[in-house]
């Protein structure tokens, strides 16, 4: 048996399954539309602000340049000064760094005061080490940027050199003293000055003069290479102490760059190992040694 409505009944159940995502849909599309319309008025609320904020900007910054006093007006007959100011200025700073950097000293005459006292650095070649503690410095301004090595070369020979270098006593240390002016070699005098000649004999170092001496030698601080290029410059005073063939030199004008403390510790340590001249039973100073033989014993 078929009842009546049972078709119709059915029939409704269906469409309202059928509708009910109809409505979400809808309702999702009408949300979204809303929320587009919102983030449009968002924005153009936002350019609105920005556009207003740009104005008061400019209008801030028209008033800023308003306030300002006007550049000066040069007038057609300073120009003539200003060039010439301007090309003196040029002059002055390209002798300044050519005498500082690029003008080379051949001796001790040319150097003045402002040079020494440590405010200058100098770099050059060794062309001889003629003592245990000093040798001969030819002086190469600006190095291989100024042509050095491959467009000008140290001269050789004692001819090209004479008057050409200038010669350095090294500073902070004192070394056995060899045989000259009726004096007797010291022990260790020729050890000594191989050992320095070998360090430094035909090498480009650098020296920080202090002072000139009574032999008008330059009392400097000098360093020269290690074995590996990278590694940094040794201090021919440290180097000395440490292998024993010099000692700290205490006489009036020593000057020691502001390592005597590391002078010292150096020479305590080759000291209590007995290296070099420290090997003596009776070592005798340098200075002693002078005076013994120079002073009549003074």
């Amino acid at each position: 048996m078929v009842w009546p409505f049972s078709s119709s009944s059915s029939k409704t159940k269906t469409d309202e399954k059928q509708d009910t995502p109809s409505a979400a849909v809808a309702s999702a599309i009408d949300t979204l539309e809303h929320a587009g319309d919102d983030a449009k008025a968002f924005l153009h609320s936002t350019a609105k602000h920005i556009e207003h904020d740009i104005s008061s900007a400019e209008s801030a910054l028209k008033t800023a340049a308003q306030d300002l006093p006007p550049l000066p007006i040069i007038p057609p007959s300073a120009e003539p000064y200003l060039i010439a100011s301007v090309v003196f200025g040029i002059s002055t700073a390209a002798v300044v760094f050519y005498r500082r950097n690029l003008r080379r000293i051949p001796s001790a005459a040319y150097l003045t005061p402002n040079m020494l006292k440590g405010r200058r650095v100098l770099k050059g070649k060794v062309t001889s080490v003629g003592d245990s503690d000093n040798f001969r410095f030819y002086h190469t301004p600006g190095g291989i940027w100024a042509g050095w090595g491959w467009l000008r070369h140290v001269p050789k020979g004692t001819k090209a050199l004479k008057d050409q270098t200038l010669h350095i006593r090294i500073a902070g240390v004192d070394a056995p003293e060899g045989a000259h002016f009726g004096m007797p070699a010291q022990p260790f005098s020729t050890e000594s000055l191989a050992w320095l000649r070998k360090e430094l004999m035909g090498k480009t170092v650098t020296v920080q003069p202090y002072a000139k001496d009574r032999y008008e030698r330059v009392v400097s601080m000098a360093w020269y290479p290690s074995f590996l290029p990278l590694l940094p410059k040794k201090n021919v005073s440290k180097e000395m102490l440490k292998v024993g063939y010099g000692q700290i030199y205490r006489q009036a004008g020593s000057q020691y760059g502001g390592l005597l403390k590391e002078f010292e510790r150096i020479e305590k340590k080759a000291k209590a190992n007995k290296i070099g001249i420290w090997s003596q039973k009776d070592m005798v100073s340098a200075a002693e040694h002078k005076k013994q033989y120079l002073r009549g014993g003074e």
